[in-house]
This record gives structure tokens, sequence and C-alpha cells, in this order.
């Protein structure tokens, strides 16, 4: 705890970074899992520490003054530093590492998490495992706020500074039609509503550019942020969509409805990588990776490719 007298803990200094970054006493409570109450009292403790106001707490979301945006450089620092010593001093026999906390995109929680986890957990007894599944956007946002250890997300352009990048799978985007589209091209394509995957994440907004370099201005009345309403509607006969195959296999049960195609213009990819703090876990991200790649190989890649053989180009592993 902080008292007046000067004193400034490092349970302090992170319940000020995580009420910066959540904007709320209540949020930063819940992520740290104590009570809004003893939230509240630490940061008062710290300010009359420091002898400065660092929080206007009567805004919402709640803001920094400018002696918190100074400490909040500071206090990163700080917070930077410990993660290295920890690094340095605790982790070299990563069998002390209590818990570890990974972020997955939901592309994959169903089928390769699993066997990853299991894998992991074989090899490293005693560990225990957190695992967060979202959007790419999302995930790195956690990674960036030390609430996830790794994350294996798209990626969203160039990395921080901070990061450690190891690529794991390149995939094209794909159009998803209806069953009996099968053989349609972009004329009978065009005549139909696209079910648009949301421009509020990175994919939707990649998907939304990429058409626009085209000059194709597609009519669409569903924005959607879910492969499994997205390919429903398709199943259905609403219309069809733009998504990769990570996407239209997830949603598994409307598989016999639709069907999976080329994109009927210049083609459009992405990257699937893992991400962590530069340092911090010394080589895990590294074997992270290596147990995922035979994984993808095996479990996303290889019955892809048997099912649609003009997958094989464009959706590969690649090397670590």
């Amino acid at each position: 705890m902080v008292d007046t007298q000067g004193r400034v803990t490092l349970w302090a200094i992170e319940v000020f970074l995580v009420t910066a970054e959540e904007g709320a006493i209540s949020a930063a409570a819940r992520r740290l899992g104590a009570s809004p109450s003893s939230i509240s009292q630490q940061l008062t403790g710290l300010e009359a520490a420091l002898g400065a106001e660092l929080l206007v707490r009567s805004t919402r979301p709640v803001a920094l003054t400018p002696a918190g945006e100074i400490f909040r450089r500071h206090a990163q620092a700080i917070v930077n530093e410990l993660a290295q010593a920890r690094a340095s001093l605790g982790l070299a026999d990563l069998s002390r590492l209590a818990s570890f906390r990974l972020g997955m995109i939901e592309d994959f929680d169903a089928e390769v998490t699993p066997r990853l986890l299991s894998g992991m957990a074989e090899e490293l007894r005693g560990w225990q495992f957190l695992l967060e599944t979202g959007a790419s956007h999302w995930l790195l946002d956690q990674l960036d706020a030390r609430a996830l250890d790794v994350v294996v997300a798209a990626d969203m352009g160039a990395a921080a500074e901070w990061m450690e990048l190891h690529p794991l799978l390149v995939e094209p985007f794909v159009a998803a039609v209806p069953r009996h589209m099968a053989g349609a091209g972009l004329a009978d394509l065009v005549a139909l509503p696209l079910i648009q995957y949301t421009a509020r994440h990175h994919m939707g907004r990649q998907i939304t550019a990429h058409l626009a370099r085209q000059n194709l201005r597609l009519s669409h009345r569903f924005e959607l942020d879910s492969y499994h309403a997205i390919m429903a509607m398709v199943a259905e006969g609403a219309g069809w969509t733009i998504l990769t195959p990570l996407g239209f296999l997830h949603a598994k049960r409307f598989r016999t409805e639709a069907e999976m195609l080329p994109l009927p213009f210049e083609p459009l990819t992405r990257t699937i990588s893992l991400s962590a703090r530069r340092g911090v876990l010394q080589d895990m991200p590294a074997r992270v990776a290596g147990r995922l790649r035979p994984l993808l190989a095996e479990m996303i890649v290889a019955p892809a490719v048997e099912r649609y053989p003009w997958l094989a180009a464009d959706l590969r592993v690649l090397p670590g």
C-alpha cells in the first residue's frame, strides 16, 4: 500500500496504469480482481505520495491530468524494467512461470488451440493457462496492456518496437456464396447483396479498402461481426460475402449450403503471426510458434487444400 510519506509501490503503479488504460475505476477493479474502493484508495495514496493529481475522476472516461501524462510514461518504463528483470532473474528456468496468458483469434479456438494447450501442459507441468479469444485488434491491445503474454492474431501493419513477431500462416481472402451459385462470376455476384464483415474490425477495413482499389461498389445491407451469422445468411441465399478460408471453415454447420470460391478480382491475403513483448519470455514465444506451425499444417492447411485444391498456392504455413 502507498502512504503519504513518499512511498510508491509497484501495486500502486499497476493500479494507475490499468485505470488509465481502462478509463474507469470499476473496469480497473474487474481487471485486477480488486474492489473499486481499494483501487480508489491506491490512486489517492499514489497522488498523495507524489504530491500531484494524476487523474480527473469526475469525467467519463477518467482522464489523465498533465502530471498524469508525465507520470504514465515513467510508470510504464518502471513496469517494462521490472519485466526485463524478471526475464533475466526468474525466467531462465521457465518452469517457474506461474501462469501463461494466451490470446488466440477465434478462427483457431475449436481445434488448434486445445491441441496446443494440451501439448504445452504435458511439457510444462505445474503451469496454469489462461486463454482469451477475440478479434485481432482487441488481442493486440491486451498484449500492449500486458493483460496477455502471447497473442496469435492477424498482422495489422508494422509491428511496434516492443514486439517480437513470429509469422505463422498466410491465407487468401475468398468469396463464400450460396451453394447454387458455385459457378458464379463477378457479374453474378454484383447482382447479389454483399454481407459485409464489420468495418469496426481490421479485417473488415482491409476488405473495404481492397474493394475500393478495385473500383467496386457493391450493394450491402448487412454488416456483421460473426462468421456464423454471416455464413448462416449466405447459406440461406440472402447474399454472398468475402472472408478467409479460416472464417469459412470455422462456421462448419453452414458449409453444406455454401461454397467457397477464389475472389473474382485482384487477390488479397493476410498473415497470421504470434506476437509477444520482446525479451520478456526469452525463447518461449519462438517455442510456441514452433508448436503451432505443424498443428496448422495438419489441422488447417492439409484438410482445406484436400477439399479445395486451388487453395494450395495461397494457403500455407510460413517457415520459422
